[in-house]
């Protein structure tokens, strides 16, 4: 039976990279800006595209950080990607200061001056498993993901965080709170480990 995703589509940028990857592994994907279908979702994705500041101007346009909310009391998952697990935090500064979701304690900050390393963090890198967590089952170290980002996330509870990685300082590349989920790195650029990602995250909204 075919599980659908909810896609949230903030109007900030191109989504069909990420609907291509849901649906290649046999998805019904609803791509929508309607705070409605996003309120009545057993399973979200938060795809980042762009700026923070524009994307979480963005989902208030709409309404759709009320529909977010709406479902996740409800008890659905969501995962987060690039932005768009940035936006789940308190307080992003890229655009300026905008107020994210709020949804996990900790504000997004940009890559330091003076780390002998280019900004953006553009390409493969490694990350660092910190927990046993469903999200990376059948994944064999080292595993690697596409990159694309200027600003990390400063998470101010570790033991959210599940999985890290070093780009001139160590960041986290991937979290965790219940059935809330957020991927620094882009699942639908990353061949065939993304999918595996993309993959595990829908059988754990089934759980």
């Amino acid at each position: 039976m075919k599980k659908t995703v909810v896609l949230v589509d903030a109007g900030t940028g191109n989504l069909r990279s990420v609907q291509k990857a849901l649906e290649s592994i046999d998805t019904t994907v609803i791509r929508t800006a309607s705070p409605h279908q996003v309120a009545q979702a057993r399973r979200i994705v938060l795809p980042g595209v762009g700026a923070f500041g524009d994307f979480i101007n963005g989902l208030r346009k709409n309404g759709l950080e009320e529909g977010i909310y709406i479902a996740l009391e409800k008890g659905a998952s969501l995962l987060g990607i690039c932005v768009g697990m940035q936006a789940l935090f308190e307080t992003g500064e890229e655009m300026g200061v905008h107020l994210g979701l709020g949804l996990l304690a900790g504000k997004v900050v940009r890559f330091p001056d003076g780390l002998g390393v280019k900004v953006p963090h553009t390409g493969w890198n490694e990350i660092y498993l910190k927990k046993d967590t469903a999200l990376f089952q059948n994944l064999i170290s080292p595993i690697y993901f596409y990159f694309n980002h200027s600003y990390y996330c400063q998470v101010e509870d570790q033991s959210e965080v599940i999985a890290n990685c070093v780009h001139g300082i160590e960041f986290p590349a991937a979290v965790q709170r219940g059935r809330i989920f957020g991927v620094q790195f882009h699942p639908e650029k990353s061949q065939r480990t993304g999918i595996t990602i993309l993959r595990n995250f829908l059988e754990i909204a089934d759980e």
